[in-house]
Formats: structure tokens, C-alpha cells, sequence
């Protein structure tokens, strides 16, 4: 997911995306504990994607 994707995006659809990769990460951290996770990579990739989703979200509060 790149920023340039969230941009165009309402706070209702980039809060609804936030609670999905929260989701998404808590769900790759329990797999990772039992040893069920085989790229370890993806919790990066998702911690990343949250903290894009954060940016555009304080970006458009900003704007308002």
C-alpha cells in the first residue's frame, strides 16, 4: 500500500482500514507466538501500512 492510495480517501474509510491492520497485525502476532507464521516479514509490512493509514489521517485533519 503506498500513501499516494490513501489520499483520496475519507476518515470514515481510512479509520475503517486502520481497525483492519490492526486486526490484520494482532492476528499475525498470535500466529508468530504459535509458531504458525512462516513470513515474518508480513508484521513489518503491516506496521508500516499503519503508520502510512496515521499519516493520512492527521494529514486530513490538518487540512479541516
Amino acid at each position: 500500500m503506498k500513501y499516494s492510495d490513501l489520499q483520496g480517501k475519507s476518515l470514515a474509510e481510512l479509520q475503517k482500514l486502520l481497525q483492519e491492520k490492526k486486526l490484520e497485525l494482532f492476528n499475525l502476532r498470535l500466529q508468530k507466538q504459535l509458531s504458525q507464521l512462516q513470513n515474518t516479514a508480513q508484521i513489518r509490512l503491516v506496521r508500516k501500512d499503519i503508520a502510512r493509514i496515521n499519516t493520512a489521517i492527521t494529514a486530513l485533519n490538518k487540512d479541516a
